[in-house]
């Protein structure tokens, strides 16, 4: 959430300044203990002056965009590689500069457009959960594939025993679709009493994040019962590749996609 609200700046059709609530100086002096050498955001980029420090250990800045504005915006502002999250990707948009639905693409539509705009590498994100899907990435121009999904029900994940019953049903988990419901921000989830019954984009939902606690008393109701009916599932369009297997085993199946080196 960029200097979002540290500039003053309005971000187009967000209606409002947003305030940089999510990164703050108080968080980088807790990652600088430790200076990982790669650091990754969602929602844009930190404020300058905090961007600066993370160079200052030598970190590498990664983020995502969901369109060829955004990545141009985080070209310019510093952004070492790109992720190029697509429509299809599970959890959170990561947009920053508009909310406007209509200007999201599937992966491999927004890929090749990104890999053309900038000049730094750019990282594949939604929809890939197999070796193929890397593959075609690849072909496309990524540097780099980045998978959610795909470890979802690997046993290193912290996934719920609701949320993982509901990866494991085939024709649930292929009914996916972006909600506000949860959060108040659009996230993609899969399909479940909630979303059907208010609609999964429902312009009553409280702003992001408040609308977290507006549904936390049905979510804790319904989850003591063993339902998910209120639960924010989330995952992306393609659940196939997800498997009760180690972290280790996924990453290796994925690897198999990488080009061979010459």
């Amino acid at each position: 959430v960029e200097s979002i609200g540290r500039s003053g700046r309005k971000i187009r059709n967000f209606g409002k300044k947003v305030s940089n609530l999510w990164f703050s100086a108080a968080m980088i002096d807790v990652l600088e203990e430790f200076r990982p050498p790669v650091v990754s955001f969602h929602f844009g980029l930190p404020a300058p002056a905090l961007l600066a420090r993370l160079r200052g250990w030598g970190a590498k800045v990664l983020s995502s965009a969901t369109t060829v504005e955004e990545a141009l915006w985080l070209e310019r502002h510093g952004a070492d590689a790109i992720i190029a999250q697509g429509l299809e990707a599970g959890g959170h948009r990561g947009f920053f500069l508009t909310r406007d639905l209509t200007t999201q693409m599937g992966t491999f539509a927004l890929l090749p457009q990104i890999v053309r705009a900038v000049r730094v590498p750019v990282i594949a994100a939604g929809g890939i959960v197999d070796a193929q899907g890397v593959a075609a990435a690849f072909a496309l121009g990524a540097a780099g594939v980045q998978a959610g999904t795909a470890y979802l029900l690997c046993p290193e994940a912290t996934t719920s025993a609701i949320h993982r019953a509901a990866l494991q049903q085939g024709d649930t988990a292929r009914h996916t679709a972006l909600t506000t419901l949860f959060t108040g921000g659009p996230a993609r989830g899969i399909v479940n009493r909630a979303m059907r019954e208010l609609g999964a984009l429902d312009n009553a939902a409280p702003a992001f994040p408040l609308a977290t606690a507006a549904i936390a008393p049905l979510r804790t109701a319904a989850e003591k019962a063993g339902s998910g009916d209120f639960s924010p599932l989330w995952s992306g369009q393609n659940a196939s590749g997800c498997r009760a297997v180690p972290a280790a085993e996924v990453t290796r199946e994925l690897a198999a996609g990488l080009p061979a080196k010459r």
